[in-house]
């Protein structure tokens, strides 16, 4: 497996990195560099191409995504299985606090968590806190708290 990631650029950068990977080697061109470089925090940094900097979050994707390459044309191989996305915004653009990006990759999967998803329930935290405890308590032998035993007992039937 190799370790891809997927780099969601404004158009005008996108035009840039392309010209800058269409070019020769021999030509100049003030697109010379790239770089991507991530703060401590591992989810905010900057993405740098020639001279200008632009702001960069890496951010979870809703599903998982696979990655193919072929050799012929023919068969598929899978190469890499993709949970993350790497936006990069334009200046005036404002950075999200959040580390999950709603929509996926394609219109269809717009929302795709709330949609698809199934909802967590809504538990009360002191019941499941109960419910642990008394679990815990029938592990080690011993009985559920408020909870009254019955015991039944059977005699057995008389033959006839």
């Amino acid at each position: 497996m190799e370790e891809q990631f997927i780099l969601r650029v404004p158009p005008s950068v996108a035009e840039r990195i392309d010209r800058l990977l269409n070019e020769n080697a021999s030509s100049s061109s003030e697109d010379k560099s790239l770089d991507l470089s991530f703060s401590e925090d591992g989810r905010t940094g900057t993405f740098a191409i020639g001279n200008d900097h632009f702001s960069a979050s890496l951010l979870d994707l809703p599903t998982i995504v696979e990655s193919y390459k072929t050799y012929d044309d023919n068969v598929l191989i899978k190469s890499a299985d993709i949970g993350q996305i790497i936006m990069v915004r334009e200046e005036g653009d404002n950075a999200t606090d959040e580390v999950e990006y709603r929509h996926g990759l394609t219109p269809p999967m717009r929302d795709a968590r709330r949609r698809r998803f199934r909802r967590e329930p809504d538990l009360n935290p002191e019941l499941v806190q109960r419910v642990e405890r008394d679990l815990v308590n029938i592990m080690t032998g011993g009985t559920a708290e408020n909870v009254d035993i019955l015991y039944f007992y059977f005699r057995p039937a008389l033959a006839s």
